[in-house]
């Protein structure tokens, strides 16, 4: 379905159908994330599951890259973005909505992703593609998760891992139907439908 041929009530009606079900209660984190092919694709993915905001974090002297039209030009005008330059700020604003804050870390002292409950409100922050998340997020987070393998090289691509993780947030989301009825609040609503019906 090609968006930009709809109809008005068309529009309007795909417009309310996507933002009923956007979940307020789940964010992810992008932290010093270089490559723009990876950001667009996991832009992509939290688009598809309800994703309503990213937080993009840079600090330490990196620089947020311009984001790949190729593959994210139309998801990214759909994600609402929060742009942060400290980890420690960033964790205060996603905790002061009840969140609490994972990162992604091969530590021993990590979760499974597939044994967490993912229906909380909750935060998935992901580091860049060398050295992954930060001591700083490592240490300010409520705790860290890994996505099982058992295969000889226990990496994956940033891209793969967010979309692997945000779909098993979607998974549980939708047995515990949160997909249901809107959660966004009515003000909020009512103003990104204008928003995007501008789009």
């Amino acid at each position: 379905m090609n968006f930009d041929l709809l109809g008005t009530e068309q529009r309007v009606s795909k417009i309310r159908s996507v933002l009923e079900k956007r979940q307020p209660d789940f964010s992810l984190v992008l932290e010093n994330v270089h490559d723009p092919h990876n950001l667009s694709a996991v832009l992509r993915s939290c688009d598809a599951v309800g994703v309503f905001e990213v937080c993009l974090l840079y600090h330490s002297g990196q620089a947020m890259p311009g984001l790949a039209d190729s593959s994210s030009a139309s998801a990214r005008k759909w994600l609402k973005f929060k742009q942060f330059t400290n980890v420690a700020d960033c964790f205060d604003y996603l905790r002061q909505s009840g969140k609490k804050v994972y990162t992604t870390h091969m530590g021993k002292d990590s979760f499974d992703l597939y044994e967490m409950d993912l229906t909380e409100p909750i935060a998935l922050v992901f580091g860049n593609e060398h050295s992954g998340v930060s001591d700083d997020a490592y240490n300010l987070a409520d705790g860290n998760f890994l996505i099982p393998q058992v295969g000889m090289v226990q990496s994956l691509n940033i891209s793969v891992a967010a979309a692997i993780s945000v779909y098993e947030v979607f998974r549980q989301k939708r047995l515990a139907n949160h997909y249901i009825s809107p959660k966004l609040p009515d003000d909020t609503f009512n103003s990104m439908l204008k928003e995007w019906l501008l789009k």
